[in-house]
């Protein structure tokens, strides 16, 4: 998702966001402060598009497990250690001085949730008097389950590529995506008190047929949000050539599929 203003720390060329490397959960004990912390490879101070209706920070954390060939935060996939590591405690000490005027923060990536000590940082966030917002991929539903559990963040956005079979679900994430886990992943959020469903359409990816397999997946009352593709600094070569759908042709697919969700938003 685009940020705007306020960038101290660009994630890369083109103020692009981070993805790679596999990492594993950490554990952190609730109420201790990440020693470490997760490596934090870009921090936009405000964005008024991260987090629908609040002027939120953005903290990127590198890796990803996924593969989308859209993706614009490839910078950090072939050598994440070429960015700079901002510190934690430099984060907080900035976000502490925009006080009542910042209503959150985002934790993205990459996919925050295969970080060790995801939930010693999202702790620090919370002890500092923030709200935070967790975007994922959904590929590990015991870590989102359990940041949930332990009330870490305030809103989820995870991701709805495509229909939740292993082969069209592999043409937008990759050969290491489990439809499974995002299943899980999703049942998970609808139980949660602030979530969202996120998807990127694609042209010759998602057409009225997709749209309406994956409303299957949506559980009502859920918000959907549809997002247009943007060809702009894709990972994949081939998809910088791709033309995005036209504003006639977006709206149509938002209406379509809010005709199978009411609760679906371009966005």
């Amino acid at each position: 998702m685009p940020t705007e203003s306020g960038r101290i720390r660009p994630v890369g060329p083109g103020a692009d966001r981070p993805p790679q490397g596999a990492f594993s959960p950490g554990t952190d004990q609730p109420g201790r402060p990440p020693t470490e912390g997760p490596p934090i490879k870009g921090f936009v101070e405000t964005s008024f598009v991260d987090w629908d209706g609040r002027v939120a920070a953005v903290l990127f954390l590198p890796g990803c497990n996924f593969r989308c060939p859209y993706c614009h935060n490839h910078a950090l996939i072939s050598d994440p250690d070429q960015f700079e590591t901002i510190p934690l405690a430099a984060v907080l000490s900035r976000l502490g001085a925009f006080g009542p005027w910042l209503d959150g923060v985002c934790v993205t990536g990459g996919e925050p949730t295969l970080h060790p000590r995801l939930f010693g940082l999202l702790e620090a966030l919370k002890d500092a008097g923030l709200a935070v917002k967790l975007d994922t991929n959904g590929s590990r539903p015991d870590v989102i389950a359990e940041v949930l559990a332990r009330e870490l963040v305030d809103h989820v956005a995870l991701d709805l590529k495509m229909v939740l079979e292993p082969a069209p679900y592999a043409l937008l994430a990759g050969p290491e995506a489990d439809v499974l886990a995002v299943s899980r992943s999703i049942d998970i959020v609808a139980k949660s008190p602030s979530a969202e469903l996120r998807t990127t359409v694609v042209p010759g990816l998602h057409d009225d047929n997709a749209l309406d397999q994956m409303a299957g997946y949506v559980p009502p009352g859920l918000k959907w949000r549809l997002q247009n593709f943007r060809p702009d600094n894709a990972f994949d070569p081939e998809f910088r050539r791709r033309k995005p759908f036209t504003e006639e042709e977006f709206a149509a697919l938002v209406r379509m599929a809010q005709g199978l969700r009411p609760e679906t938003v371009a966005g």
